[in-house]
C-alpha cells in the first residue's frame, strides 16, 4: 500500500490505522519516521496472508480504515499538537486506533488525544526501557513520554513488561508514579498463566509497544539494541491471553535503516495483525474451534 495522506475519520470500519512519521525526539539514531509505509507494505503485501492466528480474516471489507500518515513539522510543540488533534478526531468517534510510529515520544500526544474519550485508561507498555526520565536532552525525548503521561494523569495505571535497563533515576520515578514493572529478570520466573494473573488488567486497555522489547535476534531494525529480550512468540502468547477490551495501540521505534532484509518489518506486520485480532475480540478469548 502506498504512502498515504491524512484522511477524515470514518468510524464505519472496525479499526483505524494512523501513521505518525516523527522521530525528532530520538536520542541516538534517527530513522523511525520512515517506518509507517514500511509496516503497511508488510501488512498489506503478498509475503503473507491477512488471517490472524485466531482465525479472523482481516482482508474482508470493513476491517481497516486507512487514516493515512500525518504531515508533521520538526518542531515539537506544533508536531505534538497535530498528533493530539488527529488522534482525538478518530478516538472520539469510538473507533479503536492503531498508530504506527515514529519514536516513542509520540505516545504522549496520542494519550492526550485519547483523554476525553478514555479518562481512566490502563496502559500496558512493552519496552526494554522504562522511558520515565524526567528529562533526557529535553522534556519531550523518546526517553520521557511516560513521565509526562503520569504527571498529567493521562492513565490510571501504567504496567511495563520486558524492562531491562532500569537505572536509579527511573526506579525513583517508577516509585513516584506507582508504575508496575515486570522486568525481564522477573518474567523469567513466571509462567504465562502467572504473568497474566499478575497483570490484573481490567477496564479499557491501551497498549504501547516498543519494538526493542524484543531481543535483537528477532527485531534488529531498532535504534537501541538491548540483548536479553522477549521472543515474538512470547509476546503473541501474552497478547492472545489478554481478556480486556483494547481501545488503542501504538507500535513505535521500528527503524528501517537498521533492519535486515525487512525482518523487523515482517514482525511489525505480524504484530499489527494480532493487535487487530485482539481489538476485534473485545476482551473475549480466541476461538476454541480454530487450529
Amino acid at each position: 500500500m502506498p504512502h498515504t495522506q491524512p484522511q477524515p475519520p470514518d468510524p464505519s470500519a472496525a479499526v483505524a490505522l494512523l501513521g505518525i512519521p516523527y522521530d525528532a525526539n530520538s536520542s541516538y539514531l534517527r530513522g523511525a519516521a520512515d517506518a509507517p509505509p514500511r509496516i503497511r507494505e508488510e501488512l498489506f503485501g503478498e509475503s503473507s496472508n491477512r488471517w490472524t492466528e485466531d482465525g479472523q480474516d482481516l482482508g474482508r471489507p470493513g476491517i481497516f480504515y486507512e487514516a493515512g500518515d500525518l504531515r508533521l513539522p520538526l518542531a515539537v510543540e506544533p508536531a505534538f499538537a497535530a498528533i493530539e488533534e488527529a488522534v482525538r478526531a478518530i478516538v472520539d468517534t469510538g473507533q479503536p486506533l492503531i498508530s504506527l510510529g515514529g519514536d516513542h515520544s509520540i505516545t504522549y500526544p496520542i494519550l492526550r488525544g485519547c483523554q476525553s474519550r478514555y479518562p481512566d485508561l490502563t496502559i500496558l507498555h512493552f519496552d526494554a526501557h522504562p522511558d520515565l526520565y524526567h528529562e533526557l536532552g529535553g522534556r519531550y525525548s523518546h526517553a520521557c513520554p511516560f513521565a509526562r503521561i503520569m504527571e498529567e494523569r493521562l492513565a490510571r495505571r501504567l504496567v511495563q513488561v520486558g524492562i531491562r535497563t532500569l537505572n536509579g533515576h527511573q526506579f525513583d520515578q517508577a516509585q513516584r508514579f506507582g508504575v508496575e514493572i515486570f522486568t525481564m529478570r522477573r518474567l523469567q520466573r513466571l509462567t504465562l498463566t502467572e504473568l497474566l494473573a499478575s497483570l490484573r488488567l481490567e477496564g479499557s486497555l491501551y497498549i504501547s509497544f516498543d519494538l526493542d522489547v524484543l531481543d535483537p535476534a528477532y527485531a534488529p531494525g531498532v535504534s537501541h539494541f538491548e540483548p536479553g529480550g522477549l521472543s515474538v512468540r512470547q509476546v503473541l502468547d501474552v497478547l492472545q491471553g489478554l481478556r480486556v477490551p483494547v481501545v488503542g495501540v501504538d507500535l513505535v521505534e521500528y527503524n528501517p535503516i537498521r533492519d535486515h532484509h525487512t525482518q523487523t518489518a515482517a514482525v511489525c506486520g505480524k504484530l499489527v495483525k494480532e493487535f487487530t485480532a485482539l481489538i476485534l475480540r473485545k476482551g473475549r478469548p480466541p476461538r476454541e474451534d480454530w487450529a
